[in-house]
């Protein structure tokens, strides 16, 4: 009788959990899968989403520029990844998406991503100087990414012009294997996968910290029908913040020696694609604000980059693509952001 007993609690115990996750909102969350969606995996393996009632499903895009077009199709409802010409063309023909928090900048010492070459164009002599890149095939993420105002940084610092380079296009993990089998003479890939690169023999040039301080690289996106859901887009906002400030809680000078350093690895070893925990503590890791905050005046130096080039269609200022409400809101109902290290 003992037995059946607890058998049957067993089972309405399960029963419970499985409606309890059945009746989670379901959130579409589109990741680059870089080292700095780790805001994200924090969230979700530490139970974060689970709390706010939100089922975050994980969809992987080589760059944010490719997010826009299911954003307005309403079949994506938050995005990571970085700021973009096709974002503010997208809110100048009236699409509804809206950048709400930060995701990663650039501090002096706090890499997003690195300027690589091969290393047989440095022994052969072709590379001795940054304005030596003339002329070379640089692989990127989109046109008209975040990217795109590093890269104009790099130039402006070689003495060089747009079309001095060959762009080609391709996600991270492409630009590791092209550097590899020299489709391509330059990359630009974020973490983990430029340190990928270096231990497979590329080269550092530049990274993008030491052209383009305090650049902001890459927010936390909403689509305009998820933004209307009020309380759900707030509720996976504070999700999200929590998970940072553990990513926060994690580094030491940059790098995971914080009190939950071992915890971080190892949900970025699980959920990320690089597997080995030692990749992931052999770099100094990209900044994420712990309240979220945008840098407006990096915004602001980007979308003038965009215009120069052509690339912004309409007319269209930044403040019309963001919307801070979301973050505001959270930032009132947690307490102070304190640093645990």
């Amino acid at each position: 009788m003992r037995t059946w007993v607890t058998g049957l609690i067993a089972a309405a115990c399960l029963l419970a959990t499985g409606a309890i996750a059945a009746d989670r909102i379901k959130v579409t969350v589109g990741l680059t899968n870089s080292a700095t969606d780790v805001g994200f995996f924090i969230a979700h393996k530490k139970g974060y989403f689970a709390e706010e009632n939100i089922d975050a499903q994980f969809i992987t895009f080589d760059s944010a520029a490719k997010m826009i077009a299911p954003f307005a199709s309403g079949d994506l409802d938050v995005g990571a990844g970085g700021t973009s010409a096709g974002l503010y063309n997208a809110v100048a023909r009236g699409i509804d998406v809206r950048m709400v928090a930060d995701k990663n900048s650039t501090p002096p010492g706090r890499a997003s991503q690195k300027l690589l070459i091969r290393k047989d164009l440095i022994d052969s002599g072709r590379y001795k100087q940054l304005s030596d890149i003339r002329g070379m095939k640089i692989a990127t993420s989109a046109p008209g990414s975040a990217a795109m105002g590093s890269v104009k940084k790099i130039l402006d610092k070689a003495g060089l012009k747009w079309g001095d380079l060959e762009e080609s296009y391709m996600s991270f993990s492409q630009q590791v294997i092209a550097l590899q089998n020299k489709a391509v003479d330059l990359a630009f890939p974020a973490e983990p996968q430029a340190n990928d690169a270096i231990r497979n023999g590329a080269v550092k040039i530049v990274s993008d910290d030491e052209v383009y301080p305090n650049h902001q690289i890459s927010a936390v996106l909403y689509g305009g029908a998820f933004a209307k859901k009020t309380d759900t887009a707030t509720r996976f906002l504070r999700a999200y913040i929590r998970g940072v400030r553990d990513f926060n809680d994690s580094l030491k000078n940059g790098v995971f020696a914080g009190p939950k350093g071992d915890e971080v690895v190892a949900i970025l070893t699980e959920y990320s694609l690089i597997k080995d925990p030692a990749v992931h503590r052999s770099f100094v890791q990209s900044n994420i604000r712990p309240n979220g905050d945008l840098d407006m005046a990096s915004l602001a130096e980007d979308l003038k980059i965009f215009r120069e080039a052509g690339l912004v269609e309409g007319k269209v200022e930044v403040a019309q693509a963001v919307d801070d409400s979301f973050l505001q809101a959270v930032l009132k109902s947690l307490p102070p952001y304190t640093p645990k290290n």
